[in-house]
């Protein structure tokens, strides 16, 4: 049982890192923000807080409105919280490029980024220890709109988070209007090819793997 859960870490983690190349290749193709980054610049822009604290404040709310779904808060919300933006930004300082300065060249980088991001959400959700923050609120908002695709739900949600941030004054280039609406969809098309439905997983939250753990040593 140790072992498998250790197994299952290590494929969160893995996950992650593929999560974060194609996050890395979204910036890099520099025409435009994720909706979720320009929420983030769009707070920052109407409170004393700069953008890494909006961001974070973002993602406590959305942990609070998970738990409000009655979505499982498990060690890959956890890790998914404490590495995946380092990656990102360990990426972003060992890539010896310069920022991408065509709009041209920059959409297939960014297309590329998303089908990076998709796999390593296969790769980390599969593990079925709960996903992160922002994946849990995907699942979770899925669940209620069963009949709807998950990539179509994506859409919606990031379109949501699209206009509050443009609202709040955040920046807004076509990139993101390329993140809003075909991010879901270069999803739903590799999780069609690798057969893979998020919404049927069953997570294990933090307790219940712990319970594992602990039972596990009792039987040694």
């Amino acid at each position: 049982m140790r072992k498998r859960v250790i197994t299952e870490w290590i494929r969160i983690v893995a996950g992650l890192l593929v999560f974060a190349f194609g996050v890395h290749l979204t910036i890099f193709a520099n025409i435009g923000l994720a909706p979720w980054d320009c929420l983030g610049m769009g707070v920052a822009k109407h409170t004393p807080l700069n953008y890494g604290v909006a961001m974070t404040l973002i993602a406590v709310t959305i942990l609070l409105i998970d738990i409000g779904l009655r979505e499982r808060i498990g060690f890959g919300t956890v890790i998914d919280a404490l590495l995946t933006g380092n990656f990102v930004q360990a990426f972003n300082s060992l890539n010896p490029f310069a920022l991408n300065k065509s709009v041209w060249t920059g959409i297939p980088i960014m297309v590329v980024g998303f089908v990076f991001m998709a796999v390593g959400m296969w790769i980390y959700m599969a593990a079925q220890q709960c996903c992160g923050p922002r994946d849990s609120l995907l699942v979770g908002i899925g669940k209620r709109m069963p009949k709807v695709p998950i990539g179509i739900v994506e859409i919606l949600l990031w379109a949501v988070v699209l206009l509050i941030g443009f609202l709040l004054g955040g920046p807004v280039g076509i990139g993101t209007l390329i993140s809003t609406f075909g991010a879901g969809l270069v999803m739903q098309v590799v999780y069609s090819l690798v057969h893979f439905e998020p919404r049927k997983l069953t997570h294990r939250d933090v307790f219940a793997v712990v319970r594992e753990l602990h039972g596990n040593e009792q039987n040694d």
